[in-house]
């Protein structure tokens, strides 16, 4: 068995042996129980001169590669999202670019026909994000004109998606949040796009521990009274809404949510710590998913689905739960940095030459976190080729002078 030295919380080390790498079984089929969207994240040129606020520079075949493994494992790709580092390194010109070239790589996977992916649409393998970031926040003017910028940098974004083929997610909004003085504000913005588009779209509700700029979205600090505006503008455009990710990390407010939501409209939980009994459900209804975490334990989460399927519902919770603390780890306080054990389980899978983010971002956690990342994600069985993975390993630490 391959074994390493890790370091430990007390600036200690200890001896670490790997497990076997689990097999998980790609399907044979469409996934159906559930609509399952993985939150990409995107991967930099190594030789990028890659600096917080430099243009973003991807490798797009390994980008590009990462969103071809996802759909062979059944599941559809949520991309230009917050993973993907919207608002943290990604800019508008590079993000339309992985947008048009998502939608196109969705395309060609419609086109062949592979099982797994046998009668989706791109809407089905691929929804992506359309935000307000070409904005400069600090030039909005207050008031209506300030709305009326809001909406029109949502419609440049939605026409750019729209466009390419995917589904739109109409995206938390930084310069929303600054210019908004009340509920009403918020209403008459996403009342305005939602009467406009064509096809329905994902709503998104991005809590404050993945963005502290969205405070007070929905206009009000106060969950339930947000809830309301937020429940209020679903019913009144009911037709409109594919469906709606809630990132709240609030596991009782989200069934609550999704027992008030009209019929047909679809709850993606974005809880990346309660995931297994949100998509597990409570008997009556269950949560689709968007997920970040679904980006890290895809071939696990693609079995769990498999088994829901096949109607065992016992072995598929019992997938998702051996799942949780890795992605509780991952995504811990501060948990807008969660970005960086997502890319780092990629580098120390193959995915990506080199352990890098856009903006300089893979020095959001710490050598000990990064560590314990590893750990959990053989625990999970995780690690594709633990020696490959512990080769990997043993580099970063002695690189950040662990053992030296």
């Amino acid at each position: 068995m391959t074994s390493l030295i890790l370091p430990t919380n007390d600036g200690g080390i200890r001896q670490y042996t790997l497990q076997a790498p689990t097999v998980w079984a790609k399907p044979d089929a469409p996934l159906t129980s559930r609509h399952a969207y993985a939150a990409a994240h995107v991967i930099p040129e190594v030789t990028a001169d890659n600096f917080p606020g430099a243009p973003a520079r991807l490798d797009w075949d390994a980008t590009l590669a990462y969103r071809h493994e996802l759909w062979s494992y059944g599941l559809g790709v949520a991309d230009a999202m917050d993973t993907a580092q919207r608002g943290m390194g990604l800019d508008w010109a590079a993000t339309q670019e992985l947008i048009k070239r998502s939608g196109a790589e969705a395309a060609s996977v419609v086109a062949a026909g592979g099982v797994a992916t046998a009668g989706k649409s791109v809407r089905d393998l691929v929804s992506c994000g359309a935000g307000t970031d070409q904005l400069d926040i600090a030039s909005i003017p207050a008031g209506k004109a300030g709305l009326d910028a809001v909406i029109e940098a949502y419609r440049e974004q939605i026409v750019v998606v729209s466009e390419a083929g995917p589904k739109v997610i109409l995206m938390a909004s930084r310069a929303l949040a600054k210019v908004a003085t009340s509920a009403e504000d918020y209403l008459y913005v996403y009342s305005t796009l939602l009467g406009e588009v064509e096809q329905p779209l994902i709503l998104h509700w991005l809590g404050t521990m993945f963005d502290p700029a969205l405070a007070g979205y929905w206009g009000s600090d106060d969950v339930a009274t947000a809830t309301e505006t937020f429940l209020g503008l679903i019913r009144d455009n009911a037709s409109k809404v594919d469906g709606v990710k809630v990132s709240l990390l609030d596991a009782s407010h989200e069934v609550a949510l999704r027992a008030a939501l009209p019929e047909g409209v679809r709850l993606y939980t974005g809880d990346d710590f309660n995931y297994p009994e949100l998509i597990d459900g409570d008997g009556s209804k269950y949560s689709d998913a968007l997920l970040g975490i679904f980006a890290a334990i895809y071939p696990a989460a693609s079995v769990a689905l498999q088994k829901y399927d096949a109607g065992d519902a016992a072995k598929a919770r019992e997938i998702l739960d051996s799942t949780r603390e890795l992605g509780k780890h991952i995504f811990s306080a501060p948990t807008f940095y969660y970005k960086t054990g997502i890319a780092f389980m990629s580098w120390l899978n193959g995915k990506q030459a080199g352990f890098q983010m856009v903006g300089g971002l893979h020095s959001g956690r710490s050598v000990v976190h990064l560590a314990r990342t590893f750990e959990l994600a053989d625990q999970a069985g995780l690690l594709r080729d633990p020696s490959l993975a512990a080769f990997r390993m043993s580099d970063f630490l002695r690189i950040n002078g662990v053992g030296a």
